[in-house]
């Protein structure tokens, strides 16, 4: 048995949409990114979607577009990934790290009120794991301070808050498309926002600062989609219900047979429709062995195992160190216990029960 922890899927409908691209000529941005921005504006219930290179792009074009600039602060979630913050800092701005909910490892609307300063111009919230993060509270402070409300939905493609999609909760909301994404174009990704205006310095940005051909009115950057991405992008929307679907189903699974004491399955807020692009276990002192002991030993029986994060961003070098006591203790405690389990969608009944049966036996 051999069961990776995260799996693409690229079927012949996906390599005959880039073989039409690439035998049209067209293989650089073109119709198809613009149909793929249509119908991925269409799945958040946005007015508009830019595409662009990759989620990291997707952040900074974002926040250049947010106004962000050098001296400002944005409040970002200390446990994620760490394009969270590095887009931040590529603006010059500084990321400020609030805390997490130990329940659902997001941003923690107590913590970002707490954090806001003069300086503060913006807050991305981060849909971790493909969990949507308390949109409403965030807003609250948001609205009452004037602040820019950016979801980083990098590992939420159709996940719901309340009903709504994500991606049309915020001002901005950006996607990845990575290989290992619920969604995939290989590397790509999106921004939506439902501002017109927005929209147009979104556009002019990703393109070397053009409002016309060779007029450059402003500093940009080449953070354009092509046409071979966006071709992949299309076959795989069609394709992210069904998908989603999967992972929610493997989700409850594994929730619903692993029972070992000192080992807590994921939880689900009220009125969410989580997308599980990871399944995400807390190891806790109550369990018998350690995480790295753990993931050594599934590792021996051929299920794949990772950790994410390890390191939560305030701890980063880059940001660090800490000095006194740790502002954002319970995302160094979730840093700390995390282990994510395969939930992808090539993952057959058999395999579950496989990982779930050898789990059960750790006592």
């Amino acid at each position: 048995m051999n069961i990776p922890v995260a799996k693409p899927i690229i079927s012949h409908e996906e390599v005959a949409a880039v073989s039409e691209v690439l035998m049209s000529g067209m293989i650089a941005s073109g119709p198809k990114v613009s149909a793929f921005e249509r119908e991925f504006a269409g799945l958040c219930r946005a007015s508009h979607a830019v595409a662009v290179s990759n989620g990291t792009t997707a952040l900074h074009a974002a926040l250049l577009a947010a106004g962000i600039k050098p001296g400002d602060e944005v409040i970002v979630p200390a446990f994620t990934f760490f394009a969270t913050a590095s887009s931040v800092s590529m603006c010059g701005a500084k990321p400020v790290f609030a805390d997490i909910d130990e329940k659902t490892f997001n941003i923690d609307p107590e913590s970002v009120s707490n954090l806001v300063t003069e300086k503060t111009k913006a807050v991305i919230g981060v849909h971790l794991f493909g969990q949507p993060f308390d949109v409403n509270a965030v807003n609250e402070v948001c609205s009452a301070r004037n602040l820019t409300l950016i979801e980083d939905a990098a590992q939420a493609h159709g996940a719901l808050y309340h009903g709504e999609p994500v991606g049309g909760l915020g001002d901005y909301a950006c996607f990845s498309f990575y290989a290992t994404k619920n969604l995939i174009t290989g590397e790509g990704g999106m921004v939506t926002t439902s501002d017109k205006a927005a929209m147009e310095r979104l556009r002019i940005i990703i393109n070397h600062g053009q409002s016309e051909k060779y007029l450059h009115t402003q500093l940009g950057y080449n953070y354009r989609m092509t046409d071979i991405n966006a071709a992949i992008g299309l076959v795989q929307l069609k394709k992210l219900e069904k998908f989603n679907t999967r992972r929610r189903k493997n989700a409850q699974y594994l929730s619903s047979h692993i029972k070992n004491k000192g080992l807590v399955t994921p939880y689900v807020a009220d009125g969410i429709q989580h997308v599980f692009h990871q399944y995400v276990l807390r190891i806790t002192g109550d369990f018998p062995m350690k995480r790295q002991e753990f993931m050594d030993f599934l590792k021996g029986k051929g299920i794949g195992s990772a950790i994410h994060y390890p390191i939560p961003l305030h701890h980063q070098p880059f940001y660090g160190p800490v000095k006194g006591d740790d502002p954002c203790p319970i995302a160094t405690k979730a840093a700390a216990e995390v282990l994510s389990l395969p939930v992808h969608p090539s993952i057959d009944s058999k395999e579950l029960a496989y990982i779930a049966d050898t789990i059960s036996k750790v006592v």
